[in-house]
């Protein structure tokens, strides 16, 4: 099946978007990726929107700032999609389905309750093809954590690797989550921060929403003792699997400190809390393979490494992966395999009880 994925991340710096061509257990061919930046009013918004998400006890709810932000949502993905299939001449007739991830603005698992703001069924009109939404409602429901939802895709990724021994891919979004395979061994979890704190620092001491290329991180110092102190926060101590929401750690603001030294610190948190899931897994990775934002980034790349060490570390991307793309590629993947009905979520990625699949189908 030719499936279209969206992904539109914690770090809300805008939306990917993929094309594969897959039967839901093997990936046979990769197509083009995309993206559409949000602008900084839309930034703005979705920002406002996930302020307003934190009071919200109904998942069905839209007050306030949310339900402009998913008309926001619905519509910068339509948009990017029918801009994508132009650029690369793409029949829109010949895409049998579109995933449709949405925009996370809460999720509080153990509370059976996660949010993701975007409407299925106007884009599925919209688009005039199927679309699969709502991706992790049915596993949070069934006592899981609802992510990482991804690691499906990672083991379908790593199986055309053909390597041996244990490998985990690494995805820093806004969060950072981890996907361990080892044979039949597919285990799951967020690890902490990913961008989400050094960006939101960078956004509020310099107004620019990200250290470019790892520049100023490179330059400053970390703050090993505020380090340590944000690692003893419940979290990391707490088995796999796990998940977290964006917000779970506005409270570790690093204090008063020159922006390089801030981004420092920030940086290397994100490898420490990565770092510091290795003893919870059955065996010493061999490789660790990192995708999404993080892995466009030098510094954090390097901290990896020296905390990772003797374990190999590569990007996605060197290994012939649309690193960038990945999540949105995913979507697409768990789009066919929702339609047929295969698992999405596992015990050893979400803590569900039993495999589950999960997505919701809306047709034009």
């Amino acid at each position: 099946m030719r499936a279209i994925g969206l992904m539109s991340g914690t770090s809300l710096d805008g939306i990917d978007v993929a094309l594969i061509e897959t039967d839901g257990e093997r990936i046979q061919a990769f197509g083009p990726t995309g993206y559409r930046a949000y602008t900084e009013e839309e930034r703005s918004l979705l920002r406002g929107a996930l302020a307003e998400a934190v009071n919200v006890t109904d998942r069905s709810s839209r007050p306030g700032a949310l339900r402009q932000a998913e008309e926001l949502v619905t519509h910068a993905h339509g948009e990017c999609v029918e801009t994508f299939v132009g650029a690369h001449g793409i029949d829109r007739r010949q895409i049998d389905v579109v995933g449709f991830h949405g925009q996370t603005v809460l999720h509080r698992p153990d509370s059976k309750l996660t949010i993701q703001i975007g409407d299925g069924r106007a884009l599925a009109r919209r688009l005039g093809t199927r679309v699969v939404f709502d991706f992790r409602t049915a596993d949070v429901a069934q006592g899981g954590q609802g992510a990482p939802l991804v690691p499906v895709y990672h083991r379908a990724l790593v199986g055309v690797l053909n390597r041996s021994g244990p490998t985990v891919v690494v995805n820093i979004g806004g969060v950072a989550n981890v996907t361990y395979i080892d044979g039949d061994a597919l285990i799951a979890c967020d690890t902490g921060p990913g961008n989400a704190l050094l960006d939101d620092f960078m956004l509020r001491v310099t107004g620019q929403a990200v250290d470019r290329d790892g520049g100023a991180a490179a330059s400053g110092r970390v703050d090993d003792n505020w380090i340590a102190r944000a690692l003893e926060h419940p979290f990391f101590a707490r088995p796999i699997p796990k998940s977290l929401d964006r917000n779970d750690f506005v409270s570790l603001t690093v204090g008063p400190m020159k922006v390089e030294d801030g981004a420092a610190t920030l940086t290397a948190l994100t490898a420490a809390s990565i770092a510091r899931i290795s003893p919870f897994l059955p065996k010493p990775p061999q490789q660790w393979i990192v995708v999404g934002g993080g892995a466009n980034n030098p510094t954090l790349m390097r901290m990896l490494q020296a905390r990772l060490s003797p374990a190999t570390v590569a990007r996605g991307h060197d290994l012939g992966w649309s690193g960038d793309a990945v999540e949105a590629q995913a979507f697409a993947y768990m789009a066919v395999r929702s339609i047929k009905g295969l698992p999405l979520t596992y015990p050893g990625t979400t803590g569900v009880p039993k495999p589950l699949t999960g997505g919701i189908l809306a047709k034009p």
